[in-house]
């Protein structure tokens, strides 16, 4: 088997990162810099990392009670290694959860030259979902306003925010409901006005999210509780009645 990576590169003198010595990044660059670096193949310029690590932010926890969190603790508490239960928690990353990110930035890159109403026309004709749009909580997702005024501020706010906005006047008009443009949505026309391609986009949300897990599993590990199991009162039986051979 032969791969070929433009990533990376490892020698007896050491590793080097998409051209860069990582020795020589150490202490040079951020976390934020080195994903950047990683994901896209360049460093980020002049206001792109502040706006990265504002994302990373957004994204790194929301409640004990989403998916990623609720399986990681779970398999925590079975007794099973902590990596083990952060990849339970990343494992459970799907399309219903942080998978908007991707399907946003994929309408977005793809639909971004059309008229957002008729996009939304579209997809609400097919009965379709526009990802990055509603929240289960929230009118309004407090966490798009100081992302958007950030790229707004370094001048990095670009066709993709625009679109999304304008998506969002015209879902709510169409569809007749508050569905403003959630975090995810957000993310999505940021990274997109930042060059990533759409195929990148869920690694905006695992990131991120992969530390509110560890925490959640090292807090899980701390309580000691053991076995964490559904309360048997939430679980209703629907087979059939008892039967004999």
């Amino acid at each position: 088997m032969k791969w070929d990576t433009k990533i990376s590169k490892v020698t007896e003198e050491g590793a080097k990162v998409r051209g860069y010595d990582v020795s020589g990044l150490v202490g040079k660059i951020t976390f934020t810099d080195m994903i950047c670096l990683l994901l896209k193949g360049e460093l980020p310029k002049k206001g792109e990392r502040e706006l990265l690590d504002a994302v990373f932010v957004s994204a790194a926890e929301h409640g004990i009670q989403v998916p990623s969190i609720t399986a990681s603790r779970i398999v925590q508490s079975a007794g099973n290694p902590i990596n083990a239960a952060v990849a339970a928690g990343i494992l459970a990353i799907g399309d219903h959860h942080g998978g908007a990110v991707e399907q946003a930035a994929r309408v977005f890159q793809e639909h971004v030259s059309r008229n957002a109403a008729d996009v939304v026309k579209d997809m609400l004709s097919r009965k379709e979902r526009v990802p990055g749009f509603g929240h289960k909580h929230y009118d309004q997702d407090p966490r798009v306003v100081p992302l958007f005024a950030l790229a707004e501020k370094h001048k990095l706010a670009g066709k993709h925010m625009k679109f999304a906005k304008e998506i969002d006047t015209s879902l709510c008009e169409q569809s007749k409901k508050t569905l403003h443009l959630n975090i995810d949505g957000a993310i999505a026309s940021i990274i997109s006005d930042l060059g990533f391609p759409w195929q990148a986009a869920r690694a905006f949300f695992i990131i991120p999210r992969t530390a509110g897990i560890s925490a959640h599993v090292v807090e899980e590990r701390l309580s000691g509780e053991v076995y964490r199991r559904e309360d048997e009162s939430n679980v209703t039986y629907s087979g059939p009645a008892d039967r004999k051979l």
